[in-house]
């Protein structure tokens, strides 16, 4: 039994790190240096967040595969707990998360056309539950509302395309404090926006607002 608990344990251990090698590595790797496909999978939500000028950002809520889960679980429950505490969500945001910055946290925004760099992001949380990994962070964009239509693109993906994001099926994009607002918004494929190869349109939420008359 103890031969078996041995080779249990480090079959653990090389499985460990064959999914450390070919998730997290990869993902860190400069775009142009990258020739792969998928190996973490995402489905997203977007939540378009107004405040009384107009938009206040953009919150995001990224739910990962399960094998993705299982990796951050094994590294970040400290305490076997099935959750994260306080300590291990700061600690997955520093091991797990921040170093996408480098790649505009995978959001890539254009107000009226125009880039906008994502310098930092808020509120970041990762919820574990059931054994199932969520990320929520808030990304603040303001852009003050007129009479006539704002127009913003959130283009989601990972330019190393080690990454793949969706959007959920099912309430994809919500509004919070958008009463004062007409808004517009849709879902597809961006055409202007080209990466792997030049063979994936991302998925992207094309919205417009302007104050109602």
């Amino acid at each position: 039994m103890k031969t078996s608990s041995a080779l249990l344990k480090s079959v653990r251990v090389v499985l460990h790190a064959i999914a450390f090698y070919h998730i997290i590595w990869p993902i860190m790797i400069p775009a142009k240096e990258a020739q792969a496909h998928p190996h973490v999978f995402i489905v997203q939500r977007l939540d378009v967040v107004f405040d009384d000028k107009g938009l206040a950002g953009i919150r995001v809520r990224w739910k990962f595969d399960d094998m993705f889960a299982s990796m951050i679980a094994e590294d970040h429950d400290i305490n076997r707990s099935g959750k994260f505490e306080t300590n291990e969500i700061q600690a997955v945001k520093e091991k797990a998360f921040s170093f996408i910055s480098e790649y505009n946290y995978f959001m890539f925004i254009k107000i009226d056309n125009t880039p906008f760099e994502v310098k930092f992001i808020k509120n970041f949380n990762a919820i574990l539950e059931n054994q199932t990994l969520v990320y929520e962070f808030l990304i603040p964009c303001h852009v003050t509302a007129t009479r006539n239509f704002k127009k913003v693109k959130v283009a989601s993906y990972d330019p190393t395309y080690y990454t793949a994001i969706y959007f959920a099926q099912k309430k994809p994009v919500s509004l919070t404090s958008a009463d004062a607002f007409e808004v517009k918004t849709a879902i597809r494929e961006d055409p202007d926006t080209k990466i792997y190869f030049d063979m994936v349109h991302p998925w992207t939420l094309f919205a417009e607002f302007r104050k109602k008359s």
